[in-house]
């Protein structure tokens, strides 16, 4: 049992939080039945990420046994067999399809949404993700699915500056893990993915340099946009974009300065600067939108 759990990961589901977003940017969060719904995405959502990686696990099964850390996953170690993989993958995402009907309402578009991301993720483990930057690419629409389905389920308009944030966040967390591997690479001489050789430090540190600033500048223009100012009837947002550059200087520290980029979810819960730093951007985003806009 211990292992089976180990194979769907479940400390890998905080990332699908972000399912949030909706409600957070939407200054929905004092409302129960968009909360409830988002609690019920992030459930489905988290099952159906959890059946690719059993698939994840099958398809890299040779790989991994190859890997100084990956052999010890219950696939690459033996302690899971591929058949007993392939009936946890199919259990998962049942379960995810059976969540849904717990939403009180668009429950067909919020299903469809998983259902398109369980299949594009499919195509990613089996071909995809053997090219460079196309494997990055659909990493983070991925992220983007995930909102669009937090969207659905509550019923929130997405501004479009949010899916334009999301998906450059999630395309430099990704080049930052990338270079996680290339780094790996240049000090075994062996590629940790097929992909890898495709990547070096120099591409790798600009790309993570052009996404960090484009995600910022999008932020700030979402900031001062006019439909954002509308919507919360403050035009004070923009202070928080210091906590959205922190955060993004903090990232690339820990990727070229300590080279412990391999895992988003890992540097999240450990790193406890990272973490003062979003929850000072939480707190001083739902201060204006909801304290400072209502004292004006």
């Amino acid at each position: 049992m211990k292992n089976l759990i180990l194979l769907i990961r479940p400390h890998q589901w905080i990332k699908n939080l972000i399912v949030f977003l909706p409600v957070f940017f939407g200054g929905a969060l004092l409302q129960w039945e968009a909360v409830y719904a988002g609690f019920i995405t992030v459930l489905s959502f988290s099952l159906a990420a959890s059946s690719i990686y059993c698939l994840n696990d099958i398809v890299d099964v040779h790989d991994d046994r190859q890997h100084p850390v990956k052999c010890h996953r219950p696939m690459a170690s033996g302690a899971v067999s591929i058949v007993q993989g392939y009936i946890l993958m199919g259990l998962m995402f049942a379960l995810s399809m059976i969540s849904t009907f717990l939403l009180h309402a668009r429950q067909v578009e919020t299903a469809s949404v998983i259902i398109f991301y369980w299949l594009l993720n499919i195509g990613y483990c089996l071909r995809l993700k053997r090219y460079a930057i196309i494997d990055v690419c659909v990493v983070a629409f991925g992220f983007v699915l995930r909102i669009l389905a937090g969207g659905y389920a509550t019923d929130i308009h997405l501004s479009k500056w949010i899916v334009l944030m999301t998906f450059l966040l999630m395309l430099f967390l990704s080049f930052a893990k990338r270079r996680d591997d290339v780094v790996r690479m240049n000090e075994t001489g062996h590629a940790p993915r097929q992909n890898t050789i495709r990547y070096n430090l120099t591409f790798i540190n600009q790309a993570i340099t052009i996404t960090a600033s484009v995600t910022l500048v999008c932020y700030i223009m979402y900031t001062v946009s006019p439909e954002t100012i509308a919507n919360f009837h403050t035009d004070h947002l923009y202070l928080t974009s210091v906590f959205v550059l922190l955060g993004l200087l903090r990232y690339i520290q820990i990727s070229v300065v300590d080279k412990k980029s391999g895992d988003p979810t890992k540097v999240m819960i450990h790193d406890h600067f990272m973490q003062l730093i979003v929850l000072a951007f939480g707190l001083a985003f739902l201060f204006i939108i909801y304290v400072f806009k209502n004292s004006q």
